[in-house]
Parts: C-alpha cells; sequence; structure tokens
C-alpha cells in the first residue's frame, strides 16, 4: 500500500486541522498518511516516529520512510530543518516546493517574457526616496511587504496635489508629505516592501475585486482549474482577501451580473489563462530548480478594458474560503501524491 507522508513542523497533529481531512482522503483513496515533523525522522533506521489516523484519533507509531511527501508546514519554520529536509528530498519525492515571495515570481516571469504583458510594474523599494520617485510617477499606488499574505499590511496611497490619501485595514487619513516621509520610513525599519501601480478592478457598481484562480495537478499529473471565484472589498479598502474582512461569491453569478452576454467566453478566458500560467510557472521551476509545482493560487485584477493583471502568484494557496471545496482540493493532492508515488516505483523498477 502507498505510504503519504505529511511533513509539518508542529509536532502533534491534533494542532494541525487540515491534517484530519488529508487522513481521512487518503484512507477513502486506499492509501495511508503518515504525519510528522522533521524531528521524528531517523536516517540510520531509516525509520520515522510519527502519527497515523485511526478509529478517530491519531496514534504514535513507528513507520518505514514514506512513498512520497506532502510538504505542508510553514517554509520560516520548516528552513530551521534544513538539512533534514533536504536528506528527504534526495531520497524520497516531494509533492511540491516553494514559489519564492512575491517579487522572485515577478522577476522570473518577467525573464521568462511570456507573460510580461499582464506583470504590474514592481520594484522593491529601499528608502522613502525610492517611493516618492515611483509615486510621482504612477500618482495611484499600492505598497505591501515582499513576503506579506492574506492582504495583511497592504497600503493604498493616492497623491492629491500636495496632499497624500492614505489606505490601511479599512482607515483613510489624509497626510502631508513630511507625515508620510516619516510614515514609509517606519514600514521600511520593519520589514521589506514593494510598490506596484493601482489597477482599476471595479465591479461595475464602483466595488473593488479580484479573482483568485485556483490550480492543481491530479491524479494523471495535468494541471487542473479547481476554482475560479471573486473576492470583493465590502469598505474604502482595496483589500479583497477574506481573512481581512472581504467578502467572496461564486463566479458564474459574479460574471453574469457584470457583463451576461460574455459570461462563457470570460470564463473560458479566465480558465485558459490559469492553466497557461500554472504549465509555464512549472516548467520555469523545473528549468531553474529541477523541481515541480503541483498548487498555485493565483490572484489577478481586471481593468476596464478586461484585460488580466497578475497580483501575485501564492504558493499553496489553501482550500478556498466557501463553497465546500476543501475535499475537492485534498483529493487533487492525494491523487497527486499516489501519481508521484506510482511514478518514481516504475522510474526505480526500470534503472
Amino acid at each position: 500500500m502507498i505510504l503519504i507522508g505529511f511533513l509539518h513542523q508542529c509536532r502533534n497533529p491534533r494542532h494541525v486541522v487540515k491534517a484530519y481531512a488529508f487522513a481521512s482522503v487518503a484512507k477513502a483513496e486506499g492509501v495511508e498518511l503518515l504525519y510528522f515533523s522533521p524531528k521524528q525522522v531517523n536516517f540510520k533506521k531509516h525509520t520515522i516516529s510519527g502519527y497515523m489516523y485511526e478509529n478517530g484519533d491519531w496514534h504514535k507509531v513507528e513507520s518505514r520512510f514514506p512513498d512520497v511527501i506532502y510538504n505542508t508546514g510553514s517554509p520560516e519554520k520548516l528552513a530551521n530543518y534544513k538539512e533534514i529536509i533536504e536528506q528527504l528530498q534526495s531520497e524520497i519525492p516531494f509533492t511540491t516546493y516553494s514559489i519564492g515571495n512575491k517579487m522572485s515570481v515577478y522577476k522570473r516571469l518577467k525573464e521568462a517574457g511570456e507573460f510580461t504583458n499582464h506583470l504590474i510594474p514592481s520594484e522593491i523599494i529601499s528608502n522613502t526616496n525610492e517611493f516618492f520617485d515611483f509615486l510621482n510617477m504612477y500618482s495611484k499606488v499600492v505598497f505591501k511587504p515582499q513576503d506579506g499574505h492574506k492582504g495583511e499590511g497592504i497600503i493604498y496611497i493616492e497623491k492629491m496635489g500636495n496632499l497624500y490619501k492614505v489606505n490601511r485595514d479599512k482607515r483613510n487619513k489624509i497626510a502631508n508629505y513630511y507625515e508620510l516621509e516619516n510614515y514609509i520610513s517606519t514600514c521600511l525599519k520593519e520589514e521589506s516592501y514593494l510598490a506596484q501601480p493601482y489597477i482599476n478592478s471595479k465591479t461595475k457598481n464602483g466595488i473593488n475585486f479580484d479573482l483568485r484562480l485556483h490550480v492543481q495537478k491530479n491524479g494523471s499529473g495535468e494541471w487542473v482549474v479547481t476554482t475560479i471565484y471573486p473576492r470583493f472589498s465590502l469598505t474604502d479598502s482595496i483589500v479583497t482577501n477574506i481573512n481581512s474582512g472581504g467578502a467572496t461569491n461564486y463566479l458564474i453569478p459574479f460574471l453574469k451580473q457584470e457583463d451576461p452576454e460574455c459570461t462563457y467566453d470570460m470564463e473560458r478566458y479566465l480558465e485558459v489563462f490559469a492553466l497557461q500560467l500554472a504549465r509555464h510557472l512549472d516548467q520555469l521551476q523545473m528549468e531553474k530548480y529541477n523541481e515541480t509545482l503541483d498548487e498555485i493560487g493565483i490572484d489577478i485584477g481586471l481593468d476596464d478594458m478586461k484585460k488580466i493583471w497578475i497580483y501575485e502568484v501564492n504558493w499553496r494557496p489553501g482550500c478556498p474560503p466557501a463553497f465546500y471545496l476543501e475535499l475537492d482540493v485534498v483529493k487533487n493532492t492525494i491523487h497527486y501524491a499516489i501519481f508521484l508515488a506510482n511514478k518514481n516505483k516504475l522510474n526505480s523498477t526500470s534503472d
């Protein structure tokens, strides 16, 4: 029986909610799931002291090495176990690898050239002079942490003559030059930020929105669209992320509301774009690192001309916040893990 490893930095699976869904789906698919953390690996014995889910609870087990590993922990926390993880990667196929932060993905796509027309000009800001140069060039900018997630820390800044409108955390403030300079300086001392020109992605009723294109590999190793859904800001904020107070809806009702005559064409347009970008990034990852991707979340905006602009690409975007699609996401991951395990066994046999 195929054994799938579920690698996470937390030693106790009872504290990791998604582990329950993975264990249930694995059992339904006729494979075993071993939950473990890096410190539980014994390379001398070629064993892992982990957990398996049986009869409604997690039980400690001493197990052989898994046939494939789903790497699902925090990249920052797992970085503390770099040597252990690299040794595991040398012996066992991983389903997924980090795609990098916002700027590294942007640079990779820009260098490759194929999707340049959909990239929003992005610049890492090192000091206030660079920030004001960027703001003077575009007038309306988005200022966000380079390693941010869930819409946290995103700031909208608009030049209004000699004053500036600043929107953060659903609050608007009017600042003069010196107040804004001090504010940006404080932000830059805390973490690395990048700036982008603001894209006017609004519904016909003037509500800020973006679209999440969630794509995964399936049991045949092919990219498929798991879901596409719009996200809206319910306040003056430009942040649409659900975790930051945004809202969502099903795609088709949203498209029909915006432009009923183009609903089918727009749906196909978004699906084709999502699959093309996923395949392209997967190819770039293989060329640069000899690694593959298995799941990404692409956040895009649509301007007044319905042109797609890529806000960012998220590695392991997690399950959609609604629509009861959690098990669909998990099934695709389990099916792809089975595909990888069988492929690796076949390659080992032929060698």
